[in-house]
């Protein structure tokens, strides 16, 4: 895994974490990327300063519940509303979106998973979908 330091045209800086250099490499040209805050595709990556070890003793580590930074608090503001407002379809994700397209599966809001070239399918194909700033939580029986 691999984190850079992004920033889109609007100004905003959010960071990200990916597969690999390569990973974000595909994402990118593919357009698959977004600003956090407002959703601009035109993002770059930002100059970044090597991850170093403090050699004090470490701070109390805040809890993940707990959103620390306005960015932090957006995001987890962002996903309430998208669990609280949409139904999680998981892996199946694509072939709900096509099925309420055309018609064979009543409209509503969903959000799940979908792999990068089912996602290129949908778009290519004019079905409006758009990628989430976060992972969706797993869902276990």
């Amino acid at each position: 895994m691999i984190r850079y330091d992004l920033t889109c045209k609007n100004g905003h800086a959010f960071d990200s974490w990916f597969a690999s250099a390569s990973a974000y490499d595909a994402l990118e040209k593919a357009g698959q990327l977004s600003c956090a805050v407002c959703g601009d595709a035109r993002v770059t990556k930002a100059l970044m300063a090597p991850s170093v070890k403090e050699s004090e003793a470490p701070r109390q580590p805040r809890r993940l519940s707990e959103p620390g930074t306005p960015l932090e608090r957006a995001m987890a503001e962002l996903r309430r509303k998208v669990e609280a407002n949409s139904d999680y379809v998981g892996d199946a994700f694509a072939r709900e979106a096509r099925d309420m397209h055309e018609g064979r599966s009543p409209e509503r809001a969903i959000h799940g998973e979908a792999k990068p070239e089912e996602a290129r399918r949908l778009i290519e194909d004019g079905i409006p979908v758009a990628p989430l700033p976060f992972a969706p939580r797993r869902r276990t029986n």
